[in-house]
């Protein structure tokens, strides 16, 4: 199935990809329940049958070149980005790609719905799925990328979010503007919150490959957060 929709530019296009699964141990996680061993784990389950059922899953990215020295996307106007570790992140990237991806309205307007019900266990699992639901769209927008990235002899760096770190949330608007993110539907609320909320934008740095040099390592995902205490965190021993 054709995953990419046809935009103005190859560099722009939307993820149409469908969303075959919902992964129910990334969806326990996000629900905090990562200890709980007698949690009836059909409801898990169900909710993410649900989740599949409500979610419409869409992605949109935009390739720029980038200044690593001065933390600068080539967008028009340009975009500065603010943050140490954001910085360090991207060392050594000449090229960037900004992405937005979403589950749509629906599955949160159940989320709220199945809450007012009184409905609360299964509100928070429909909750957690459906960012189970957003991670893996994104996900699936790395993979479809990385080939193309490859044959230009580009390797990838992890996608890094407003918010990690100390990426402040109020580049957003940026963010919303250089991956065209309004293509699929995605804005912000007067706080800064993505609309829907379900919703993410990051950044992927790129860097040349060379031979028999050895990438750069970096903190990803919980690691790269300083939200220590996030239920949803993940320790290793």
């Amino acid at each position: 199935m054709e995953q990419w929709g046809e935009k103005e530019c190859d560099s722009m296009p939307v993820y149409h990809a469908p969303l075959l699964q919902i992964d129910p141990k990334e969806t326990r996680r996000y629900a905090g329940l990562m200890k709980a061993k007698d949690f009836d784990e059909q409801m898990i389950l169900d909710a993410c049958e649900d989740g599949l059922l409500l979610a419409e899953p869409r992605g949109i990215w935009t390739l720029y070149d980038y200044d690593c020295k001065s933390q600068t996307v080539a967008a028009e106007p340009p975009f500065h980005i603010e943050g140490e570790k954001i910085g360090a992140h991207l060392a050594g990237c000449d090229k960037v790609i900004l992405l937005s991806a979403t589950v749509g309205e629906a599955i949160e307007d159940e989320v709220t719905a199945r809450f007012q019900r009184g409905e609360y266990a299964s509100s928070v699992l429909l909750d957690a799925a459906a960012t189970t639901a957003v991670e893996q769209i994104a996900d699936g927008m790395e993979k479809a990328i990385a080939p193309q990235m490859a044959r230009e002899g580009y390797g990838m760096r992890w996608r890094f979010s407003p918010g990690y770190g100390d990426w402040p949330l109020d580049q957003q608007p940026e963010m919303i503007r250089t991956c065209h993110a309004k293509e699929i539907g995605v804005g912000l609320s007067d706080s800064l919150m993505l609309v829907p909320r379900k919703s993410i934008t990051a950044i992927i740095g790129l860097y040349k490959v060379e031979a028999g040099k050895k990438e750069h390592a970096t903190a990803k995902g919980c690691a790269a957060c300083t939200k220590v205490d996030c239920p949803s965190r993940v320790v290793k021993n």
